[in-house]
């Protein structure tokens, strides 16, 4: 299973968001980040395929779990 990640290129501000996003991936391999697979431009967006992680994105669980200062920087550490 992979997620697959849609973003705009028709947003200026995207693109260098996007470059950075895929060589961080590409060229970073560690247990704490989502492994990329690849990238495909598919009319006016970049999709890039990763590691499925089940949960949701980081994002979505820091928005909905409370967190001690302890707890944040552990994962802020990690």
């Amino acid at each position: 299973q992979v997620a697959i990640k849609k973003i705009s290129l028709l947003q200026d501000s995207s693109n260098q968001l996007c470059v950075n996003e895929i060589q961080v991936m590409r060229d970073h391999k560690n247990a704490n980040l989502v492994n990329y697979v690849d990238s495909y431009l598919v009319d006016e967006e970049l999709w890039l395929v990763m590691e499925y992680m089940d949960g949701g994105s980081l994002q979505d669980v820091i928005r909905e779990t409370r967190m001690a200062e302890g707890e944040m920087a552990a994962v802020s550490r990690e």
